[in-house]
């Protein structure tokens, strides 16, 4: 066991919760801590709550020094599709999307990533998603999903480029996890190739090996779950 502690966003989820394991697993934070929605008492927080957010900082702050931040939350199909045409771009939708995949964890680096160290190594990442690359969208359609991942990863660059001036060490990344089985990606498993879609746990330790081959020259990117970087 070490003094370090990680911090897992969205522990409740499929992906999140066999990140939280995996980290677990390996020994190399003494403390994981766990954090979502659907989770009670001191581990609940609701990205659309900043004060949920604030008052779990504050308790990770009174604990050994956290080196990775690992935001596994998102939004897709809860209760609205993703649009096939622009002609079905609602306000409601576009705004919930930005709401949960680009704010909240937006606000999740305002109130965590000051208390990342500045003397060593350490990580703040967030699951993006490969539809949200503007250079790689050649279908269009998935009108608020795109556009709320691509600026999640518009956030990641300009945090990127802020913690490097006073955290010479620190990566920032967002990872695409593949199509992974769970709840999220359920109604589109259609057609996906068996090898292609992936455990919880398996696309946990891919994201996990990839974040820890990220050098501070990488910070900014984001990167698919073999280590690719996809474009901007």
């Amino acid at each position: 066991m070490t003094d370090r502690a990680a911090v897992v966003i969205g522990a409740s989820g499929g992906i999140g919760f066999a990140v939280a394991e995996a980290l677990e697993a390996g020994g190399t934070f003494g403390t994981v801590h766990r954090f979502g929605r659907s989770m009670a008492g001191e581990a609940h927080i609701d990205l659309e709550d900043e004060r949920t957010l604030s008052a779990a900082a504050a308790r990770v702050a009174q604990g050994p020094v956290p080196t990775l931040f690992f935001v596994a939350t998102g939004v897709l199909h809860h209760g609205e599709e993703p649009e096939r045409s622009y002609k079905a771009m609602t306000a409601g939708h576009l705004l919930r999307d930005y709401r949960v995949n680009t704010v909240g964890p937006a606000l999740v680096a305002k109130h965590f990533a000051p208390l990342l160290p500045r003397d060593r190594r350490a990580a703040f990442a967030a699951l993006s998603a490969r539809v949200g690359s503007i250079g790689d969208n050649r279908l269009g359609g998935w009108h608020s999903y795109r556009a709320s991942k691509a600026a999640l990863n518009m956030i990641l660059t300009n945090l990127a480029l802020e913690l490097g001036r006073s955290h010479p060490q620190a990566v920032v990344a967002g990872l695409h996890p593949g199509t992974v089985d769970t709840g999220l990606s359920e109604p589109f498993q259609r057609g996906v190739k068996p090898e292609k879609l992936f455990t919880p746990a398996y696309s946990a330790e891919r994201l996990l090996s990839v974040l820890d081959g990220l050098t501070p020259a990488d910070s900014g990117g984001v990167f698919a779950w073999d280590g690719a970087r996809i474009p901007a």
